[in-house]
């Protein structure tokens, strides 16, 4: 089991999220978008923003979860925290991202609105929606009035439970909002939002911390061949994705038999062991970040189904998550829910900084603890690269896991844990 909390000392515990996925392995719409990140972090943001706005332009598409098989559909809630001149800025991308689709169908909802107008609004909308704010306090000073707080519809918005509205001339419920939302802004924008570790909400808001400042550079790009071609290409590709899943019916998506075990796995062992160092108040992230890790698989291996819009609509009944997308959606979950764990921290007041300090869990000991009590090389791999550490890596802890007694060799390519 994980013993304890420690800062990255070297970079096979590097927290970035982006830096551990070969371009490659990423869906072919969003890939010429991530190479207009220059640093580590922006390309953590960008990626997150991409998953999220995706989302929300993905109608008829949902997998099932739990024993009651509830149905969950691609919208996430994300809030960028980071200080000023962190290159948040690169977020605002996924804005132009569904900026098409919607021209088409309505889908943006500005953060600063009353709640009447956000429900009417999202009621307009069947339900669907996307709000992306670039200065999280937009929200929050909204909120100061009672008139206008939705806090709480947020809250069932991410579980996809009904939001009800009653009036002395009029009631009405959206059965089951699909709503996505992007924030950026400082940590007290985001404290603002989230005050304690109590509110519901912190367990369903995923967590990024930025702490790179942005160097100045010059970046001057001829638009035919920078930013506006890119985000224009993109934008009709998400656009027409949309259209074609919006004239389908609905389509279930489902991890592979494998792949649940992997998730159900986690849940059982590197996880628990957070909310053992953090508290009970943990506890739901934990189990919320499997909707979560489920929710980025499915969003990847839609913008994949883009490559194939012409048999979608005559042979898509139900598909199941590749390999490389769901191991994609492990690895940002299991650095996502370390960001959330430092988020967790600041809000109880264990520490008083500006900006959270993100901790590595200590890798080599969640590694040896997640893989089973006889493993192969392959498998040490394979739950190596879910977690961003490298090939070498993984190969050379192995040899120390051997020299210090932990392990054993049983034959070439298989060992057993001995402690």
């Amino acid at each position: 089991m994980i013993q304890n909390l420690q800062p990255a000392m070297e970079a096979d515990q590097d927290l970035h999220i982006a830096k551990h996925v070969e371009p490659e392995n990423l869906p072919a719409m969003i890939q010429p978008i991530m190479s207009l990140a220059q640093s580590d972090a922006e390309r953590d943001m960008l990626l997150l923003s991409l998953i999220t706005a995706a989302g929300s332009c993905m109608p008829n598409l949902y997998f099932r979860y739990g024993l009651t098989g509830k149905k969950y559909y691609p919208n996430l809630q994300c809030f960028i925290v980071g200080s000023a001149a962190c290159g948040k800025g690169i977020a605002n991308l996924a804005l132009e991202l569904v900026s098409k689709v919607h021209e088409a169908l309505p889908l943006v909802i500005a953060g600063d609105s009353s709640y009447p107008g956000f429900y009417k609004q999202l009621e307009c909308q069947n339900g669907r929606g996307y709000i992306h704010e670039s200065e999280g306090s937009v929200i929050t000073d909204v909120w100061r009035s009672s008139v206008a707080n939705y806090n709480t519809a947020l809250r069932k918005a991410a579980e996809h439970e009904p939001i009800t509205r009653n009036r002395a001339n009029n009631t009405s419920s959206i059965a089951c909002p699909q709503l996505s939302v992007l924030l950026t802004g400082t940590f007290s924008q985001y404290k603002a939002l989230v005050p304690s570790i109590e509110n519901g909400y912190f367990s369903r808001l995923l967590t990024l911390i930025v702490h790179d400042q942005q160097a100045f550079s010059s970046r001057y790009v001829e638009p035919a061949s920078g930013t506006n071609g890119v985000m224009t290409i993109a934008a009709q590709q998400l656009f027409d994705l949309c259209q074609t899943l919006y004239k389908c019916r609905p389509i279930e998506f489902s991890l592979t038999a494998e792949q649940r075990a992997r998730l159900g796995h986690h849940l059982e062992t590197a996880y628990p062991a957070l909310m053992s160092l953090l508290g009970d108040n943990f506890h739901s992230v934990v189990l919320r970040m499997a909707v979560h890790i489920e929710r980025i698989a499915m969003i990847l291996s839609a913008l994949r189904m883009a490559d194939k819009l012409s048999v979608i609509s005559h042979q898509y009944s139900d598909f199941h998550c590749s390999d490389v997308d769901y191991q994609t959606a492990e690895m940002i979950g299991n650095k996502l829910i370390l960001h959330m764990a430092a988020a967790y921290r600041m809000i109880k007041g264990a520490e008083e900084v500006s900006v959270p300090k993100v901790q590595a869990l200590d890798q080599r000991k969640m590694l040896l603890s997640l893989l089973p009590e006889e493993f192969e090389s392959k498998t040490l791999v394979a739950e190596a690269a879910s977690q961003g550490i490298s090939r070498a890596t993984a190969l050379r802890w192995n040899d120390e896991w051997q020299n210090s007694g932990l392990i054993q060799k049983i034959k070439y390519g298989l060992y057993k844990k001995l402690a």
